[in-house]
C-alpha cells in the first residue's frame, strides 16, 4: 500500500490540508474557511471536515501527519481539552499589563508568555494552556502538555539551552509549562476512536508541529546557511538560515532554532497591503508589465499602510513616505516596488550586521512572488539570485515535516 503524509495548516481565516506521497509529490490539497478565527470549536470542525474530505485511500495509507498553527495564539482548556473561552489570537494585545511585568523586551503584549499570564489571571482553574497547534494535536492523540520549540519560543522557552528558564518558571501559569519537543518528533498515534471515525491508518504517527510562518519556510525546502525566504504577502516577512543566532528586540529581530542552524528574521509592515490601497490585482498585473525594472524610478519611497514600522526599523511613529506621486500610475507603482525592495535589502543587511550568515539566495513566497518586474527590481537591490518558491503553502511545509520528521530541518 502507498504511504501518505499529511500537513495541516491552521491560519486566521481558515485551514488547509496538503498530502504528499513518498516521492514528495503533492497528491491532494483542500482548504476550508471558518467564521471565527478565535473559536477553537471552529478549528475542531475544520480539522474533522478536512479529515473527512481526504480520499479513503489516503486515510487508510496515512503514515504520518503534523499540524502548524498561528504563532502566539493561545487558549485555556479543562482536563478533557474543552476550551474555557475564545482563543487569544496572535495579534491580541489585551495582555499589555502582564507584558509590563516581564523583564525582557522580547515579550510584548502579543507574546505567548504575556497571554499565558493573562489566561492565568482569568482561568486559574484551567488544566491546560495550549498553543493552537498543540491543542489540535492533543485532540488527535488524547494527550496534552506537549509542544514544540518553535511555538514555545515566545512563551518563554530558552531555545538555546532547550529548557524553561528559572525566571519564567516563577511567573503565574508556570504549572502549565509543557514538555517541549523538537518539531517533527513523534508524539503518538491517533486515538482509536479518531482512527475508527475517519478510517485512519491506526499506525499513523502524529508528529510535533510548528508555527505557520516556519511551515511556509519549510515548504521551500531550503537547507543551506545564507538561504532565505521572503514572503510577499500583506506584509513583508524575511527568514534567513544562519549558522549563528541573532537577537535584537530593538530592531524586531529574533531567531528560531532550526535543527543545527538558526532561522533569523523579522517582519516589516510594508508589503502587499500598501499596494492594495492604490491598485486592484488587475491593475497591478497590467501596470507591472509596463515597468522597466532595469531603470531606477528616481523616487525615494518608504511604503507603509499606516504610521509605524517593526523591522528593519522598529519605530511605532515612523511615517509612510510615498510622495511626491507622479501623474503616471506606472511610475508610482515602480517607486512603491522599488521602495519595498530597499526595505527588503535593508532587512537582510541588518541581519548580517547583527552577525547572521550573509545572504546568498532568496526564494519568494506569497502573492507577490509571481510579479516578474518586482522580482527583477528586488534582484538588483539584493544582488543575489531571486526565484519563486516551487511550493509556498504552509500546509506543504508541514507535510514535509510529517514526511521526514525532526531530521528534516537539519537537511
Amino acid at each position: 500500500m502507498a504511504e501518505y503524509f499529511l500537513g495541516l495548516d491552521f491560519g486566521t481565516s481558515g485551514a488547509r490540508a496538503c498530502v504528499l506521497d513518498e516521492a514528495e509529490e503533492i497528491v491532494f490539497e483542500s482548504r476550508l474557511a471558518y467564521a471565527d478565527a478565535a473559536s477553537p470549536q471552529n478549528w475542531r470542525e475544520a480539522l474533522f471536515d478536512l479529515l473527512a474530505g481526504l480520499p479513503a485511500e489516503i486515510r487508510a495509507g496515512l503514515s504520518a501527519l503534523a499540524i502548524d498553527g498561528t504563532s502566539g495564539t493561545l487558549l485555556a482548556a479543562d482536563a478533557r481539552f474543552e476550551p474555557l473561552g475564545p482563543a487569544l489570537l496572535y495579534n491580541d494585545a489585551r495582555a499589555a499589563d502582564e507584558a509590563g511585568t516581564i523583564a525582557h523586551p522580547r515579550y510584548g503584549p502579543t507574546s505567548g508568555l504575556a497571554k499565558r499570564l493573562w489566561l492565568a489571571k482569568h482561568y486559574p482553574d484551567a488544566a491546560f494552556c495550549f498553543h493552537q497547534s498543540d491543542w489540535l494535536a492533543a485532540l488527535f492523540i488524547g494527550q496534552g502538555g506537549l509542544t514544540d520549540y518553535h511555538n514555545a519560543l515566545k512563551s518563554g522557552f530558552d531555545v538555546e539551552r532547550l529548557a524553561w528558564p528559572d525566571w519564567a518558571s516563577r511567573l503565574p501559569g508556570a504549572h502549565w509549562q509543557q514538555k517541549v519537543l523538537t518539531p517533527g518528533e513523534i508524539i503518538g498515534p491517533p486515538t482509536p476512536e479518531l482512527a475508527r471515525r475517519f478510517g485512519l491508518n491506526p499506525a499513523c504517527r502524529v508528529r510535533a508541529g510548528t508555527t505557520d510562518s516556519i511551515a511556509a519556510f519549510m515548504a521551500a525546502g531550503l537547507t543551506e546557511p545564507g538561504d532565505a525566504v521572503t514572503s510577499l504577502g500583506t506584509t513583508l516577512v524575511l527568514k534567513l538560515l544562519s549558522k549563528t543566532r541573532v537577537e535584537d528586540p530593538a530592531s524586531g529581530v529574533y531567531s528560531h532554532r532550526y535543527g543545527s542552524l538558526w532561522l533569523a528574521g523579522g517582519a516589516s509592515n510594508s508589503g502587499g497591503g500598501v499596494l492594495k490601497q492604490f491598485f486592484s490585482d488587475a491593475d497591478l498585473e497590467r501596470l507591472s508589465a509596463q515597468i522597466d525594472p532595469a531603470q531606477p524610478s528616481g523616487l525615494d519611497y518608504y511604503p507603509l499602510p499606516r504610521p509605524g514600522e517593526r523591522f528593519p526599523v522598529n519605530d511605532p511613529g515612523l511615517m509612510p513616505r510615498m510622495a511626491p506621486r507622479p501623474q503616471s500610475d506606472i511610475e508610482f507603482l515602480h517607486g512603491l516596488l522599488e521602495g519595498m525592495a530597499r526595505i527588503e535589502a535593508l532587512g537582510y543587511r541588518k541581519l548580517a550586521e547583527l552577525g547572521a550568515t550573509p545572504l546568498k539566495r532568496v526564494v519568494t513566497a506569497g502573492g507577490g512572488a509571481q510579479n516578474a518586474a518586482w522580482r527583477r527590481i528586488r534582484q538588483r537591490a539584493l544582488n543575489v539570485s531571486v526565484e519563486a518558491a516551487r511550493h509556498a503553502d504552509a500546509a506543504c511545509g508541514t507535510a514535509r515535516l510529517a514526511r521526514f520528521g525532526a531530521e528534516f530541518m537539519s537537511g
